[in-house]
Formats: C-alpha cells, structure tokens, sequence
C-alpha cells in the first residue's frame, strides 16, 4: 500500500521557483508536494504590475501567482500554503520534514525555494506605501516613473548601479545615504557621481515616508545636525541588502557567509537529493524569471536523480 506521506520530491516554498519545481515534478507524474508558510507567490504578489514576463504583455503578481497554482494542480501537485517547516532531516537517502500541525511528510529529493526579502528600513509608513510608491527592484518597477523624480537609498554596488540604471526612466534620481563615503567599488561611484541626472544627500537617513493614496514625500533627517526636512519625490527605491529565507535550515548544508544557499549548475547542494532555486541560493540577479529558469534546472535534475534512485531500487530487489 502506498503511504500517503511519503511523495518522490518535497518542494520548501511556494514562490515562482517553488511553483515551477511543482510544475516540472508532477508533470514528470512524480509525487510531488508544495509547503508554503505564506500565501502561495512569495514576493511576487507584492508586484503590482509585472511587465516583463515572456509571453505575458502585463499581468499583477498577485494573478500570475494563481495562474501558476492552478497549473501546478492540474498536474497533482499537492500544495500546502500557511505551513511552517518546524524540523527537517535531509543528510540521509529519505529526506524527512515535519510541519507546524506535527504531520511528518518524508521524501526521495527536496528542493528548497524559500525565497528571500529585501532589507527595510522600518521606518513609519514603510509597510503602508510598499508597492504605492516605494519599490526595491529597479528593473520590475523602474519604467512606472519615467520623466519623474526619485530617491535611492543606499551606498553599495546595488545602490548605486541601480540609480544608474534608473536615470534611464527618472528626470532626476536623488541618492540618500547614512556615511559620507559609499561602500560601492570605486567605479561604481564614478559613474553614478559622473551622471548628470544623480544628486546626493549624504550623511542622513529617511524617517517617515508621507502621503495619502500613494507615497508623496519624505522625511529626511541630517545625521549630523538632527535636522529633519520635508523631501518631495515621486517615488523611492531602497536598495540596503537582500536577506534570505534560510533561517530554518540551521546550518543543514553548505551556505555562504550571507547565509545564502550555495549550489553547483545543476542546482544541487553538497547533499545528495536536495536541490536550491530561487532568491535564496547565491546569485547576483534575483526576479521572477530567473527563479523560473533555476527552479527548471533543479526540477530537472531531481526528477533524474529519482530517476536513478528507483532504478537502483528496482535492480537491488530484483537480484535480492
């Protein structure tokens, strides 16, 4: 009899890649199940418009998300949403895992897309304005604010090449940053000091971000005086560092310092079976295409490594 909690691929996170994996494993008719501890997309539902998807001229995050789920169904992916992963052994040939209603789910390969999340600043109306005027993806959201003006915040490589990239929409983009100094390679700085639609408000930090419907200015304070002042900007951009969601792996393989998830071209970690794609493994470019494409590598490369365990199985018990 087939236990019921035992699937061929365990899949940790339910954003693109998460989906993707699902997709690609159950459409290979392996057993495949989705954990989420969120609602299915990730932080793609947070995008209010997705422009630049392949053969998808505009769609909302929040619609590609289901359209996604629903694919994913449609080939027996089993999916369980608003579940955390309260334990997980993954060193040995079956992978177990044990979520937050005490159920032990257990599997032949995993693949872990847990995602990640941009750093905030957690200042006062943050959280109320994210996607209504504050963004942190230059590239998803940089065209809505052509022939407008911004504010990047940050001082290292991603700030500033960001900003750079920005001009080519904004009429003006305003870099403010806590140091007089950035942490940016120098020729990073030299680029975005030699733009002449760049202008910078250093040694300040922004402290409250104001507006009614959408955002519509902010609050900067000079780290210097104390002075606080009112800024007017169309939009802001916060680029001060990317946090992955690895926390629930505790050290179970092999990350870098960032706590990112090191992987080879395949997609595979140093253990046996388990597999990474997303936002959280080490990579420089992080959207929703390019989860897809990692988590097509990973779901590929799983469905063979099962492939390959169930042959060795079939082999074994046919010569025992």
């Amino acid at each position: 009899m087939t236990n019921p909690t035992h699937f061929d691929a365990i899949v940790i996170g339910g954003g693109p890649a998460g989906m993707t994996a699902g997709i690609y494993l159950s459409r290979a008719r392996l057993k495949t199940l989705i954990i989420s501890d969120g609602v299915l997309g990730g932080q793609m539902v947070l995008t209010h418009e997705i422009a630049n998807y392949p053969g998808v001229e505009s769609i909302s995050g929040y619609q590609l998300a289901n359209i996604m789920k629903k694919q994913a169904k449609s080939f027996g992916c089993v999916i369980r949403g608003n579940t955390n992963v309260e334990n997980l052994d993954i060193s040995g040939e079956v992978k177990e895992i044990t979520v937050s209603d005490g159920q032990v789910y257990t599997a032949d390969s995993v693949i872990l897309t847990p995602g990640g999340r941009s750093r905030t600043l957690d200042v006062p109306g943050e959280t109320q304005f994210k996607g209504r005027g504050i963004s942190y993806c230059a590239t998803c959201d940089g065209d809505f604010f052509t022939g407008k003006e911004i504010v990047v915040v940050g001082g290292g490589n991603s700030a500033l090449e960001e900003a750079v990239s920005l001009t080519k929409y904004a009429s003006r983009v305003t870099i403010v940053h806590q140091f007089d100094h950035f942490q940016a390679f120098e020729y990073a700085v030299e680029e975005a000091k030699a733009n002449p639609k760049i202008h910078f408000i250093m040694e300040s930090s922004i402290e409250r971000f104001i507006g009614d419907e959408k955002m519509e200015s902010i609050d900067i304070k000079s780290l210097k005086t104390g002075e606080i002042h009112n800024f007017k900007t169309d939009g802001v951009f916060i680029f001060i560092g990317y946090v992955p969601n690895t926390e629930f792996l505790n050290g179970k393989l092999i990350m870098n310092k960032w706590n990112e998830i090191i992987v080879d071209v395949d997609m595979a970690t140093n253990i046996p079976g388990v597999y990474a794609a997303g936002d959280s493994i080490v990579k420089r470019y992080r959207q929703v295409t390019t989860a897809v494409g990692d988590a097509t590598v990973a779901a590929l490369a799983a469905s063979n490594y099962i492939h390959q365990l169930k042959t060795k199985e079939l082999h074994e018990s046919l010569t025992n």
